[in-house]
Parts: C-alpha cells; sequence; structure tokens
C-alpha cells in the first residue's frame, strides 16, 4: 500500500447573499482533502464551523498534521483519535469513505449499512428584510414544498404568516440559529405551531438553553449549535426532541452513524443538516439522511454551480447520480 495526499481551498459563490440571525455568506469556502491509494483516489469536501471559527486555512493545517498517520494507513476509526470533532476531520474521513468504498467495490451507503434510496431535502429560505421578500422566495420554489425558514427575533410570526399565506401547500419548519430568549419562545412558539410550523431549531444559545427541561413546547424542538457530537447528548436529551446532526459539527460520517444511533436509542428523532456546500459535502450526509426524519441537504441549490457530476436535485428529492460520484 503506497499513499499521497493533497490539500487545497476552493470558494463556492451563492446565488445571493445568504443570511441567518447571526451571519452572512456571499460565498461557500471549504476545504478539499485527497488521499490517493495504489491509483485510487477519495476525496472530502468540508466547510467547518463557522462559531467556532473554522476556517479552510486552520482546517488545511489540521489536516497536514495527520499526513504521517495518514501515509501510514490510518483509517476511519483511528482518524477519531487523531483529529477533533469538527471540519477537518470531516474532509478526512469522507475521503477515507469514498477509498474504502471504491477498493471494496461497495458504496459507502452499503458499508453504512442503509438504503440508497432518494431523500426530501427542505429548501432554506434565509433571512430578508421584510416578510414578503421571504413569501416571493417561498412562492418563486414553486416545485418546492418543504422548507426551512430562518427566523432571529424581528418579526418570526409575521413572516411565517406571509410564507403560508403565499404557499399554502407548504411543509414549514423554521431555524432560529440561537437568535431567541426564552420568553420569546414562549411567546412565539404557540402561534407558530398555529401557522403549522412542524419543528422548532436551535431558538436558544448553546449553554443558555436549562429552561428547555420542563417547557413542553407546542412544536418539537430540535438541537443544532447545542448537540455538536455524541457527548452532548447527556445534556441536550432532557432539553429536546430532535437533533440534527451535522458532518461538520461532529466530524464525519463514522461519528454520525455512531450520534445518529445513540440519538434514537434515547428516543430523539433525528435530522441532518449542513454548512452549505457542493454535492461533495452533501453525499456522506445523504448516508445519514437514510435514517433521519427531516433532511437538509440544500447546499447546492444556494450556490451558483455544483460539483460535475453531483447528486441530482429534482423537486426537492436528492438522489444518486448514474455515473459514480463520491463513494461508489
Amino acid at each position: 500500500m503506497k499513499r499521497s495526499t493533497s490539500v487545497r481551498i476552493e470558494s463556492w459563490a451563492s446565488i445571493v447573499p445568504f443570511r441567518i440571525s447571526d451571519h452572512v455568506w456571499e460565498d461557500f469556502p471549504c476545504v478539499v482533502y485527497e488521499i490517493e491509494q495504489d491509483g485510487i483516489v477519495g476525496r472530502g469536501e468540508a466547510l467547518g464551523v463557522y462559531y467556532h471559527d473554522e476556517t479552510p486555512e486552520s482546517m488545511a493545517q489540521q489536516l497536514e498534521s495527520i499526513e504521517t498517520e495518514i501515509l501510514a494507513g490510518a483509517d476511519e476509526q483511528q482518524l477519531l483519535d487523531l483529529l477533533p470533532a469538527g471540519g477537518a476531520r470531516f474532509a478526512a474521513d469522507s475521503a477515507l469513505w469514498d477509498l474504502r468504498a471504491q477498493i471494496c467495490g461497495e458504496s459507502a451507503w452499503q458499508l453504512a449499512g442503509v438504503a440508497e434510496d432518494p431523500v426530501e431535502t427542505v429548501f432554506t429560505i434565509g433571512l430578508e428584510d421584510t416578510p414578503e421578500q421571504m413569501a416571493a422566495k417561498a412562492t418563486a420554489a414553486a416545485d418546492t414544498i418543504l422548507f426551512k425558514v430562518k427566523l432571529d427575533n424581528d418579526r418570526p410570526v409575521e413572516r411565517i404568516a406571509a410564507i403560508r399565506n403565499a404557499r399554502p401547500d407548504s411543509r414549514l419548519v423554521v431555524d432560529v440559529n440561537q437568535g431567541w430568549l426564552f420568553s420569546e419562545l414562549q411567546e412565539f412558539a404557540p402561534q407558530l405551531h398555529d401557522l403549522g410550523v412542524l419543528m422548532i431549531e436551535q431558538p436558544l444559545p448553546r449553554g443558555y438553553d436549562q429552561e428547555l427541561v420542563n417547557y413542553k413546547s407546542p412544536a418539537p424542538l430540535c438541537a443544532d449549535e447545542s448537540c455538536l457530537h455524541l457527548g452532548d447528548l447527556d445534556e441536550i436529551a432532557p432539553r429536546y426532541q430532535m437533533i440534527n446532526i451535522k458532518l461538520d459539527k461532529c466530524g464525519g460520517l463514522t461519528h454520525g452513524l455512531i450520534l445518529a444511533r445513540d440519538a434514537r436509542k434515547r428516543g430523539l428523532d433525528l435530522m441532518v443538516g449542513c454548512m452549505g456546500g457542493t454535492s461533495l459535502s452533501m453525499a456522506p450526509s445523504h448516508v445519514i439522511a437514510q435514517l433521519c426524519d427531516f433532511v437538509d441537504i440544500d447546499g447546492p441549490l444556494l450556490i451558483k454551480k455544483d460539483r460535475e457530476g453531483g447528486l441530482i436535485y429534482d423537486r426537492g428529492q436528492v438522489s444518486l447520480p448514474e455515473k459514480p460520484f463520491w463513494g461508489v
């Protein structure tokens, strides 16, 4: 066995600026990691965790720090001890899964013991200045039924009401990205539930959600920033009814599968999310998606151009391409 590695930084321009409660993206910069073994190349992509100050440059440095171990043959399980949870480990883990799938002649989905079925992804509506602008985005996405709507504490009920009026056929979940106080959650949640909101994601800041322990939300609450990896489950399980598994957060498919199955044992529902990116980031998340109740892997729909030969997006359904891309 002879290996080599490469690390490069890329940036993928967004169609329009994408805004959430505490951040705006004009583009989606990422790190791409490749492991070549005996003429076979495994690839992985990661955007990292912006609120942990991860950047493509910092992730590239982490990946370079484990070159000796990777060249010596380290696998996905050993990688768990080489790097902490985060984007760099996600990129390396994805490359190792891709490499193993090609060597074994089985898909990553088969190796993970899950189906290769199409999944329904949300289409994300970012924050805009007015409720009417957000309703217009929902109207423009005429072939989409399931929306995830970004909210803060500026007229959240009015925003959802505008979208509901524009698209009465839609199914809605909302993501607050830590943007509310507990008192605001108590005020807004019943009204959002009455408007048909199916789930509220991360309403309160991480570390400030203790009041959720005894709170009975009219709509299920999903932990995103409050559940980064397996080590957070004990604390968040009494507070939330669902977790959002993002492979950039937990550090890859290997850890993500462990996290998903442990969360199910605790009675938690599952969502898989993303930090944005191309189909190279979404493909490992499509594996996890087979186990989930909600899927948010619409990253390629937010950028001007996806990678050649990537996942197929058609009216909310995400399926695998006919030709090999990742994990096949």
